[in-house]
């Protein structure tokens, strides 16, 4: 589906659903044009060669996923690929999304929903002033919207890791176990996307793209704030990770301790009581008490006396 939202001091906002009107909308340099491809099929893909005549290597990074945040300057257009975020039953995810900012359009590509173009479209038919003081701010007004939605992630991720701490100490098994390496991968995610984020944030503040007024850099310049304030909060949760591995490690590992004390004790008990029954398991007919009366029950109390004497003992010795 391609969405087209144009703006000039003379005609204000259109909108348009036909592809067809960007020749003359791109003619006419006074206009401000975002042209959004949500979900694209190959026939609508192709109007990034046809009307805008991009790089064919930006349009096949662009429609080919691409793992990495990058940005490449092409003098009279920049292309970005950043991610936005997501929250399912699943967990944490990232969306992809494709800009190209030229010196009145924005093309906007990605192959699902976005919250954040939504909201930005939303906003531009609502007559928002975004794209009155030019395309560079609405990039500006998309971005913020995105990095603001990577919050919610941080909190639940906060959230999980209070939960894997407690659980650790309550009921450690490997059902927590998996739950702590799938928040781990989580966090890699989000530390391995907002990372190269932040250094794109940062170069479309400080580095002379044209595309990019020096009023809009001081814009671009606090999105980044925000996003490294995430990719910070991303390296504290994977210490705590570590941390809540280290401490699952640790309680297992003293449980197993545990569980061999008290095998050990066991043991180190019945080896004179075995001591004994050997010795008079043995089959000489000339062995001393073996045909006392009492014998058998004699034995037994011996048995019992030694136990009980060396539990005592374990126990004096704080071993039990």
């Amino acid at each position: 589906m391609i969405t087209t939202i144009a703006y000039s001091k003379e005609e204000g906002y259109r909108h348009f659903e036909n592809p067809e009107v960007l020749p003359g909308l791109l003619a006419n340099k006074r206009d401000l044009i975002w042209v959004d491809l949500e979900m694209p099929s190959e026939q609508e893909s192709a109007i990034l060669s046809r009307y805008f005549n991009f790089h064919p290597l930006a349009i096949e990074d662009c429609i080919l996923e691409t793992l990495l945040p990058k940005v490449d300057d092409f003098g009279e257009y920049i292309f970005l690929v950043l991610h936005g975020s997501r929250i399912s039953d699943e967990g944490f995810s990232t969306v992809e999304t494709n800009f190209f900012l030229g010196p009145n359009y924005l093309v906007t590509y990605h192959d699902e929903p976005s919250r954040s173009i939504n909201k930005t479209k939303e906003r531009c038919l609502k007559n928002s002033p975004s794209i009155t003081r030019g395309v560079d701010f609405l990039l500006h007004e998309i971005l913020d919207t995105m990095i603001d939605n990577y919050f919610p992630v941080l909190d639940y991720l906060d959230k999980s890791v209070d939960q894997v701490e407690e659980q650790v100490f309550k009921e450690p098994g490997k059902e927590i176990l998996n739950k702590i390496f799938n928040l781990k991968k989580e966090v890699m995610h989000l530390r391995r996307v907002t990372g190269p984020q932040r250094e794109i944030l940062n170069r479309l503040s400080r580095d002379p793209f044209s595309v990019i007024s020096p009023k809009a850099a001081i814009y671009f310049r606090d999105v980044y704030d925000h996003l490294a304030r995430i990719a910070d909060l991303s390296e504290s949760y994977r210490d705590l990770i570590a941390g809540a591995m280290e401490a699952y490690l640790s309680v297992v590992s003293n449980r197993l301790n545990e569980i061999m004390k008290v095998l050990t004790i066991f043991t180190a008990t019945l080896m004179p009581l075995t001591v004994i029954t050997g010795i008079y398991g043995m089959n000489f007919e000339n062995m001393p008490e073996l045909r006392t009366r009492y014998g058998y029950f004699a034995t037994l109390g011996v048995m019992v006396f030694i136990s009980a004497g060396m539990l005592l003992y374990f126990r004096k010795k704080k071993w039990l």
